[in-house]
């Protein structure tokens, strides 16, 4: 495999990861940011923890999340639980109420 095949091999799972997120992002009501994923989820608790010397780091758990990789052969997982020393940005996603309009109105 040559370099601009994987170069486009991995273009097209980007896209097509992309399409996937756009497809899902609407089932759920967090996004989590760490240092190497990006997550989607229902729910979310960060809980900061300290070493002895007094360095932070943060305990991530998750359940009915989304996983963003491409490289993942199945993003869905049930429970996640991630350990970092970098920060973690947690957004609550807006949730849009589905608004049916009748004829005639």
């Amino acid at each position: 495999m040559s370099a601009e095949d994987l170069e486009k091999y991995e273009s097209d799972m980007e896209l097509q990861l992309y399409k996937e997120y756009r497809d899902v992002v609407g089932l759920f009501g967090y996004v989590v940011e760490t240092e190497r994923r990006f997550y989607l989820t229902n729910a979310v608790e960060v809980t900061p923890r300290s070493t002895e010397g007094g360095e932070v780091w943060f305990e991530v758990t998750m359940s009915d999340a989304w996983v963003w990789d491409m490289y993942r052969p199945a993003r869905f997982v049930k429970n996640v639980r991630v350990l970092t020393f970098k920060d973690v940005n947690v957004e609550e996603l807006a949730r849009h109420e589905l608004s049916v309009e009748l004829p005639g109105e």
